[in-house]
């Protein structure tokens, strides 16, 4: 059976249905990732996760690199088991991480040198080393080492970072199937898709890495400050030349409309920091708009949190409690609204899933955030 199997797409627009197909089950796209940067969906358990029918997580091989460590990683044989995940996990190489250090980090042909952000300790991160640390987590998804671009940067220093990311990528091909796995579970590679703001670097940088046959590939580069219009139009330009029967991500992307409109243009995957950032910070994403919970006029509120949902949980928390919470501090403020968050994200690209499959996507979508935007 193929990784990636394409179920539909849509008639009207280039929005597709499909499956993964791991060694820790089924994965459907379109699909939404919480990101467990450390082994961790922050103010959430493994258990709310299986509750939420989370099928995919995300995990960074830079922050697990640093900590807790390769040592612990394979001492406990893998991150799977480490964490108590028996579900897929995919994990970034952690260049992002990395080249938004700036100042503590030195990129050279061979790689990239870098200063903890923990300890100031030096570490170099090449296509080999990144290769290894992922065969060691045994995510069932890793990605390859590339540079991303800084909003702003011109075509000439672009040209040169996406030769240098190309470089990296047939390094990294080269490596993955000649380091032998670590553990039982069949592993996947995808190249990181990059160009900056470029038109003609990305469509040049797509054609080429598409020729070396990667088991999927993501957008990168992308949510960098960028204008939305000009992250969707590189988007669309992406999905017409990626092969249609290989899976894209789109990484770290984004709040509920990029979703649905990269969804639109022909994405698979997405993950992104904004629900459990945002959930504590107090922001709440419902399927009736965005809600400040710190705000006064909940403070009466019987409101359930999310109507859509009030059946889903044994006991029904209100608006109203939610804001005592996070007036008062508690820590479980924190979790009940990552909780939501997550789920409304979970849930979006699930109902978006079903809507290509019934051919009612492009009206629904239109629907949807015509009512969803207006209340925000």
């Amino acid at each position: 059976m193929n990784f990636f199997e394409l179920i539909k797409t849509d008639s009207e627009s280039k929005a597709r249905v499909g499956i993964l197909h791991t060694d820790h089950g089924d994965v459907p796209t379109p699909i939404f990732m919480p990101v467990g940067t450390q082994g961790t969906v922050k103010a959430l358990e493994q258990r709310s996760l299986l509750e939420l029918d989370a099928k995919i997580i995300l995990g960074n091989t830079y922050h697990l690199y640093l900590r807790p460590g390769m040592d612990v990683i394979q001492h406990f044989g893998g991150l799977h088991k480490f964490i108590k995940w028996r579900r897929a996990i995919l994990t970034d190489s952690g260049g992002y991480q990395v080249f938004s250090l700036q100042d503590l980090r030195r990129i050279s042909d061979e790689g990239v040198e870098f200063r903890s952000h923990i300890d100031g300790s030096r570490h170099f991160f090449s296509p080999k080393k990144v290769v290894e640390i992922q065969k060691i987590l045994g995510s069932d998804i890793m990605m390859v080492l590339d540079e991303c671009v800084p909003y702003g940067a011109d075509e000439q220093y672009t040209r040169r970072s996406m030769e240098l990311s190309f470089h990296w990528a047939l390094e990294s091909r080269k490596l993955f199937f000649e380091i032998p796995q670590m553990w039982q579970n069949k592993q996947f590679q995808f190249a990181v898709c990059q160009g900056g703001m470029y038109h003609n670097l990305r469509k040049e940088y797509v054609n080429r890495v598409v020729e070396h046959d990667f088991d999927g590939y993501s957008i990168g580069g992308l949510s960098v400050g960028e204008p939305t219009e000009l992250m969707y139009e590189l988007t669309d330009l992406s999905t017409e030349i990626l092969p249609q029967n290989k899976p894209r991500y789109l990484m770290g992307v984004g709040t509920p409309e990029n979703i649905l409109e990269a969804i639109e243009r022909g994405v698979d995957m997405f993950d992104c920091v904004l629900p459990t950032r945002n959930a504590r910070n107090g922001q709440i994403f419902t399927t009736r708009g965005k809600i400040n919970i710190r705000n006064n006029q909940y403070k009466f509120s019987d409101e359930p949190i999310d109507p859509a949902f009030a059946n889903d949980d044994e006991i029904n928390y209100t608006l109203g409690y939610l804001r005592h919470l996070f007036i008062s501090r508690e820590i479980l403020g924190l979790i009940l609204a990552t909780r939501q968050n997550i789920r409304f994200y979970l849930w979006l690209v699930r109902t978006a899933r079903e809507k290509i499959l019934t051919g009612e996507f492009r009206q629904w979508k239109k629907d949807f955030l015509s009512s969803y935007l207006q209340k925000i």
